[in-house]
């Protein structure tokens, strides 16, 4: 009897413990958020996370973004509420910054404006988990992504110190980028390389500079940060940061500043 009482509350407890905020319950939104008045030509700072949540650096990271954006000169407006993604509010952004979103987080009607809205040369920033693999919608893998997260190193070689290489020096988004550059940060492999469906790598990582595992490993050419030049809205993606420090990183809050800037064109 005690030993049956004892097992009916292990799994009552188990049954109450707090979710993992890191895996919050997905959900989708169908009334918009009101827009403070007067936004015009702004920057969208989206975090909705309906795969893994990157609780540790999406409250920093908005908030650098959004002081990124307003010193261009632009208003910010970060939401997690993908009911924005409609036409009438998109108009009113010139750029659209995924903050490490995750998973299914667009229903088909609002996966299908945040395409009109890239025809029709609207930007987008994909930041870190923007382009892992719990994004399976095919406009989006092949307009943003262009190829397939497969994973990172693990334990105790989760983060690490790594090279950066700058393959397009002349490029907007990389200038003023100082080399030797080797920021700590959680380090993504990909299935393929994106420029096999077209994008333009950036920039790579010296896979000689840190554990990579074999069957993470993708070489000479390891990309991190690359565009797609096949859009007419500009859109750029950079694996990098996955920690609140990332983002007060001189070099990578210039990146950032670029990628705003460019995608704002």
């Amino acid at each position: 009897m005690i030993v049956r009482a004892l097992a009916l509350a292990a799994l009552l407890a188990a049954g109450q413990a707090a979710p993992d905020p890191h895996r919050p319950k997905p959900t989708l939104d169908h009334v918009a958020p009101a827009l403070l008045e007067g936004i015009e030509d702004g920057v969208l700072i989206v975090s909705k996370t309906n795969g893994w949540r990157h609780i540790e650096h999406i409250p920093h990271s908005n908030a650098v973004l959004a002081d990124i954006a307003e010193g261009l000169g632009h208003p910010a407006f970060v939401t997690e509420n993908g009911a924005v993604f409609n036409d009438a509010q998109l108009a009113r952004f010139s750029v659209v910054v995924l903050n490490s979103a995750t998973g299914t987080f667009l229903t088909p009607d609002q996966r299908a404006a945040f395409a009109r809205y890239v025809a029709g040369g609207g930007g987008v920033v994909a930041l870190h988990a923007a382009g892992d693999s719990s994004h399976e919608a095919p406009w989006y893998v092949d307009t943003v992504i262009g190829t397939r997260f497969i994973g990172h190193p693990g334990g105790g070689d989760h983060l690490q110190h790594a090279r950066i290489t700058i393959a397009r020096p002349d490029h907007p988004v990389m200038k003023g980028v100082v080399l030797p550059w080797a920021p700590r940060d959680e380090w993504y492999s990909f299935a393929g390389n994106p420029t096999e469906s077209g994008m333009t790598v950036l920039a790579r990582i010296d896979e000689d500079s840190y554990r990579v595992p074999p069957e993470l490993a993708m070489g000479d050419d390891h990309p991190v940060i690359w565009t797609n030049p096949q859009t007419t809205g500009h859109v750029v993606y950079s694996a990098l940061g996955h920690m609140p420090g990332s983002y007060d990183d001189p070099n990578y809050r210039r990146l950032l500043t670029n990628a705003i800037r460019w995608a704002a064109e």
